[in-house]
């Protein structure tokens, strides 16, 4: 058994088990006619974002998957989005009530589950995973506080109440996001082999990477003197552009070096779908 493997699992439970009482905390507080408020994510409103969340963990909680027809709704591009879109519809005449519930109901069942037989080995496919992802222990633990604090961040723009932007589970997000900047850079700019960036990203270390004489992004273990660019921003406005929201938010974050390798860096900085 790998103990730091293991160590590094159970940290991933705790800040998702963080994050989770976050957000149904916020979801109490948030007035029933203010779940149809929408959110940056196209299409969805509160009680999709919240829906969304029962649905996946749920699945994760039971191993039973959901059946529905969607229809064709025009935000849904994609495999991955006709999945999600599965909670969502099924839960539209769900009470605000009813979705907390069982939110807290799945995610109780799932943290009391993990603590009785943690996973040890990273690399393992977990037993009950959604949609059939061929995630890891490692992949699917480390996604799942990202995925409920953002949808957290979500909510709270859309009812203004902001907040949560400097807990554990902010930070995970933020630094997980920032690793998606050496693929951002060697592919989705074509960045040359040679070419550098920094991220200078409030509350973490700098964040530097590379491109590599095969073209592909690799971190470094310290950040260059002369960066072909650097970036600064804050944890929000970084989590709004990797994470695919406000693309506004680039008028927020510094760029220094290159002027279009800059650009182009920030123009392709989502790394979420």
């Amino acid at each position: 058994m790998d103990a730091t493997a293991q160590d590094r699992l159970a940290g991933y439970v705790e800040v998702w088990w963080q994050a989770v009482e976050s957000f149904t905390r916020l979801l109490e507080q948030v007035p029933d006619e203010q779940w149809s408020a929408p959110t940056d994510l196209p299409g969805w409103d509160v009680r999709a974002v919240a829906a969304h969340t029962a649905h996946l963990e749920s699945v994760l909680a039971t191993g039973a998957e959901e059946t529905a027809e969607i229809g064709e709704p025009a935000h849904v591009t994609g495999p991955l989005g006709r999945y999600t879109e599965i909670g969502v519809v099924n839960r539209r005449t769900a009470s605000p009530a009813a979705i907390r519930e069982e939110i807290r109901r799945s995610t109780a069942a799932r943290h009391a589950a993990l603590l009785a037989d943690p996973p040890a080995d990273a690399d393992a496919r977990p037993e009950r995973i959604f949609g059939g992802v061929p995630w890891s222990w490692e992949t699917l633990l480390r996604n799942r506080p990202l995925d409920v604090w953002m949808h957290e961040q979500d909510v709270r723009r859309a009812v203004g109440r902001p907040g949560g932007l400097d807990t554990a589970a902010a930070r995970h997000t933020a630094e997980y996001l920032a690793e998606g900047l050496g693929y951002v850079l060697a592919r989705k700019t074509g960045a040359p082999p040679g070419a550098s960036v920094v991220l200078d990203l409030a509350g973490s270390a700098p964040y530097a990477f590379t491109v590599t004489d095969a073209g592909r992004g690799e971190r470094l273990p310290a950040p260059p003197p002369d960066p072909t660019v650097r970036l600064g921003a804050d944890r929000e406005t970084y989590v709004l552009l990797a994470g695919g929201r406000r693309p506004g938010a680039a008028a927020d974050l510094t760029v220094e070096g290159d002027a279009e390798l800059g650009r182009l860096l920030v123009a392709n900085l989502a790394t979420t779908p």
